[in-house]
């Protein structure tokens, strides 16, 4: 089956109007991991000018974004959490080690303003093309990349507009 973005936003839609909670976004998981292996779908939404973060649609009704991520070669982003908010990530081309954190110590949001949170390994594990991973609200997780990947990821609302938590790895 050929999908297109507009089928693939509806069907996004169609679960989540129903079942906006972490098994709604698993059921979102899965219809990605299929639209991952579409490989002229996935043509329409990269180019050799896609940048690092785009968004290539927005639901006017519910609010849940639909980004691509394309990067050149290898890069690090520190612990992060999306706010009030949940992603999806689901990897096209490339492989993205992922690693999940827990909070160690003072919660994030009950320490003085800017102060980031400590947080400890809990896993590392690879996303590799076809895979995709839910990330509820609250879980705290960091990309690794050795090289260029291509991500398409799903935002329960546009994370660029929503204040995340700030976070320290605690030494091993």
């Amino acid at each position: 089956m050929t999908h297109t973005l507009a089928s693939f936003a509806a069907a996004i839609r169609h679960i989540l109007q129903t079942q906006n909670d972490p098994s709604g976004r698993e059921k979102v998981a899965l219809l990605l991991r299929e639209a991952l292996q579409d490989h002229a779908f996935l043509a329409t939404l990269f180019g050799e000018d896609t940048p690092e973060r785009r968004v290539v649609y927005e639901d006017p009704q519910l609010g849940f974004c639909i980004l691509v991520h394309q990067y050149s070669g290898p890069g690090d982003s520190p612990p992060h959490d999306h706010g009030p908010s949940w992603a999806i990530y689901g990897q096209a081309e490339g492989e993205t080690v992922m690693t999940d954190w827990e909070i160690d110590g003072t919660p994030a949001g009950t320490q003085p303003p800017g102060t980031p949170a400590f947080v400890r390994k809990l896993r590392a594990y690879p996303l590799s093309p076809g895979l995709a991973h839910v990330y509820n609200e609250g879980a705290i997780h960091s990309p690794h990349r050795t090289g260029p990947t291509k991500l398409v990821r799903i935002e329960g609302t546009d994370l660029a507009r929503v204040k995340r938590g700030k976070y320290t790895p605690t030494a091993e």
